[in-house]
């Protein structure tokens, strides 16, 4: 795996010698400020275009690009899609040779930028709607509000002034400047529209380049989907109001028009969007979650009713987004069909499920991964995000996770792995079978960043934290680049039992070299309990059923998340090509041929042609990278059976049986002498920043905070960052603390 992912663009004779001489690569260097470059450019102009669209010039220079492309094989669609969708796939398109030629450009290379990470990691809003926002987030916030209040506030005015030359009747002059209102609120929702749909690709290229995790797109897919619902809502009221003020309501939203607008499959978009809109409301979706998740599979009736509503060339507008949404949405299905092995499952006493996967050894991920898990067993349409538990240095061919049992689908997955070990001895045994998607997550761990390392944890949020830990100690026994040098896990548990989930960290007694270079202190506060029990110190048996579950399953598939880059640039490109030849081909052999020239037809015929692109040639290509993917595994199977020099498959069932155990008694031995608990008490986060970063140098310290447990927990943590860093100047210490959150809400 070394030589794979080694940068494509390297030095070559003199650049070799060059390099030996302590000369800088130039080659390199340029290729990646070109690409950079070539981005942002893309990106910046293809922005500034949307939002001054509004505006007449930049109107009349689209209409002049129009005039002279409309006569193309792709007519008017082609010169919209041109304008608003192809500077997205371009951008992924640069992307993709950007990260397969530096794979190696990740941020744990490179040191701290203060202004860079302050905007990325410095808490601006703390408590309101949006829950923690950065400075990032923040600047993306107004953008957006003021890109909607900017277009809107021209186009009223611009409808006002129209609708007033015309020297029309009161009525129909407000009837008329509400339906001009409607449209342009429907027009400003579709390029709202747009970025809806590149944070929920799962694994996109565009998240992976800047390094945005998963759970962090989410939130951003989140606040774009309340704006969108409300502009395309607005979009709705203002024509049933103006229908309704002119006596034809009913037979307006039944009208299905050939050329223009069908309402009727915009009504129905529009009911199916306000279903998946009231369900995901938090108050909803935290007590009806499985009514939230069937809802939202309604986004296939409301994109196919929104293009059967707005026809080809205005779909246009958003069709780059959708279609990126489509090979993301493609790839993860592929990936989800297989069956993968459980290596072993245990049930912890504090109510904890911890499950074991079998993974290919080519499979990359880090310490804050997310995985997605299905068991058939217990619903086929359920997928459940879970943080990886276990460190990609534990072994090459396992990877764990640990799952609170706090509903219906945990605690029936507990059931049958206490029913298991009776149950086994049957000719049929109860048996659970489960797919995975992902792995997602930072593209590099950037927990590695930081010399000084706060992990703040709530129950079950601990477990990423015992990835990091692994992560850590595995490095620095291995002397690989690791940073951190002092770590504090403040942890707050409401039970005492809850604290041998500490166990679960699989890796080696913590050996005087690691102690002489990690500084480990882990406090443990139990709130709901005033006084140890009498039991305290004895960790109680655990419920171990490994391999049981095994059947005809395999390893979990490395398609998305960070698969391979050459495979995944080549899945995209023949996708795209594809889907534009099938436009071409449709164009000149059907609707020219037949002329068609309903709007509705040829919407339906674009977003048909999208789907050939990435379910033909693309789907050929997944296969051969599928085929390509099992054949490596096989050889790497094949030469661990060699170099072990005894049977692969006994081998490995031996280590992932032991993996599954949890740490040996040394481990978890040493890490209970390190952990302090208090009893009836929470952290008090002031006090143990301040103390920290004295410990850690004062005013030259950066401070890496990461926190993963409950928004209340995220709100005080990011609370006391930013009131830390705004007294820096007249604050004793004087660190930076940079705030980063690990939590996931679906």
């Amino acid at each position: 795996m070394a030589e794979e992912r080694e940068p494509l663009l390297q030095n070559g004779g003199a650049g070799n010698a060059a390099a030996t001489k302590g000369s800088p690569a130039l080659l390199p260097s340029l290729a990646r400020s070109v690409l950079k470059f070539l981005m942002w450019a893309v990106f910046l102009t293809w922005a500034a275009g949307i939002f001054f669209y509004p505006t007449k010039p930049v109107q009349a220079a689209f209409g002049e690009w129009a005039a002279l492309t409309k006569r193309s094989i792709f007519g008017i669609t082609g010169t919209v899609f041109l304008v608003f969708s192809a500077p997205i796939l371009i951008v992924a398109a640069l992307a993709y040779v950007y990260i397969f030629a530096f794979p190696g450009d990740h941020v744990e290379t490179k040191k701290l930028r203060s202004l860079s990470f302050r905007l990325w990691t410095f808490p601006v809003l703390v408590d309101g709607p949006f829950g923690v926002v950065s400075a990032v987030e923040f600047i993306g916030i107004v953008l957006f509000i003021v890109y909607v209040v900017f277009s809107m506030t021209y186009y009223v005015v611009e409808s006002v002034s129209l609708v007033s030359k015309s020297h029309l009747s009161p009525t129909t002059s407000s009837e008329l400047i509400l339906d001009l209102i409607g449209a342009r609120f429907g027009s400003v929702g579709l390029f709202c529209m747009i970025f809806l749909f590149l944070p929920v690709s799962r694994g996109s290229v565009l998240l992976r380049l800047i390094d945005i995790p998963f759970e962090h797109a989410t939130r951003y897919h989140v606040w774009l989907g309340h704006l969108t619902m409300a502009l395309f809502t607005l979009h709705g009221l203002c024509y049933v109001i103006t229908w309704f003020l002119e006596g034809r309501l009913v037979e307006e939203l039944i009208q299905w028009k050939e050329i223009g607008v069908a309402n009727l499959a915009g009504v129905i978009s529009l009911v199916a969007g306000l279903l998946m809109w009231v369900t995901s409301l938090h108050p909803v979706r935290k007590r009806f979650f499985e009514l939230f998740f069937y809802t939202h599979q309604l986004y296939i009736v409301f994109i196919v009713f929104l293009v059967l509503h707005v026809g080809d060339f205005v779909f246009s507008i958003a069709a780059g987004s959708v279609f990126l949404f489509m090979l993301d949405r493609f790839l993860r299905f592929w990936q989800s069909r297989a069956k993968v092995d459980i290596v072993s499952a245990a049930c912890r006493p504090c109510g904890t499920v911890e499950l074991v996967f079998s993974k290919p050894p080519s499979l990359r991920y880090n310490a804050l991964s997310f995985i997605f898990v299905q068991v058939r067993e217990l619903s086929f349409l359920q997928w459940h995000p879970f943080s990886v538990s276990s460190s990609p240095m534990d072994g090459k061919y396992h990877m764990s996770i640990l799952i609170k049992v706090l509903g219906t689908w945990t605690d029936k997955l507990k059931s049958i792995i206490n029913d298991a070990e009776e149950k086994k001895t049957r000719s049929d045994p109860d048996r659970i079978t489960a797919s995975i998607e992902g792995p997602y997550g930072h593209e590099s761990p950037y927990h590695l960043m930081y010399e000084n390392l706060i992990l703040v944890a709530g129950g079950i949020g601990i477990s990423p934290f015992l990835a990091i830990l692994s992560d850590i100690i595995h490095r620095i026994e291995q002397g690989m680049p690791c940073a951190p040098k002092n770590v504090l896990v403040l942890w707050s548990v409401k039970k005492s039992t809850e604290l041998s989930l500490l166990s679960a960290v699989d890796a080696q007694s913590i050996s005087s070299s690691v102690s002489d270079k990690l500084h480990l202190d882990i406090q443990a506060f139990v709130t709901q309990e005033h006084e140890p029990p009498l039991e305290d110190g004895i960790v109680e048996g655990e419920q171990k059923v490994p391999g049981i579950f095994v059947k005809n399953g395999a390893a979990m598939s490395g398609l998305v998340g960070t698969g391979d880059n050459f495979w995944a640039a080549m899945y995209f490109a023949a996708s795209t090509l594809g889907a534009v030849l099938a436009f071409a081909l449709v164009q000149v052999y059907y609707v020219k041929r037949f002329n068609v020239y309903a709007w509705w037809h040829l919407g339906l015929l674009l977003l048909l042609c999208m789907a050939a692109g990435v379910a033909l040639p693309g789907g050929l290509v997944v296969l051969l990278w599928h085929l390509s993917e099992k054949r490596r595994m096989h050889d790497d199977r094949w030469d661990a059976d060699a170099g072990a020099g005894t049977d692969g498959a006994e081998a490995e069932a031996e280590q992932t049986t032991n993996v599954a155990g949890g740490a040996d008694v040394a481990s978890a031995a040493s890490l209970a002498t390190l952990r302090t608990t208090r009893y009836g008490c929470r952290p008090k986060f002031q006090a143990e920043f301040a103390a920290f970063a004295e410990r850690a140098g004062g005013a030259a310290a950066d401070v890496g905070v990461l926190v993963c447990g409950p928004p209340g927990l995220q709100a005080s943590v990011a609370r006391e960052c930013r009131s830390h860093n705004f007294g820096r100047g007249g604050a004793k210490s004087g660190a930076v603390f940079h705030f980063n959150s690990h939590s996931f809400d679906l």
